[in-house]
């Protein structure tokens, strides 16, 4: 993901929206989003 400035970023998984910029004002953290990805999706790190 490379941050830009305006635009709009909307992460959703499953019907749930787990992320939306245009609610936060500001980008995602990455390494934030992969793991709730993860967990939402049943995957372990095993």
């Amino acid at each position: 993901m490379i941050p830009s400035k305006g635009g709009c970023f909307e992460l959703t998984v499953g019907g749930t929206r787990l992320y939306s910029k245009l609610q936060s004002g500001r980008f995602p953290d990455e390494a934030a989003l992969i793991e709730e990805v993860g967990r939402r999706l049943g995957v372990s790190e095993d």
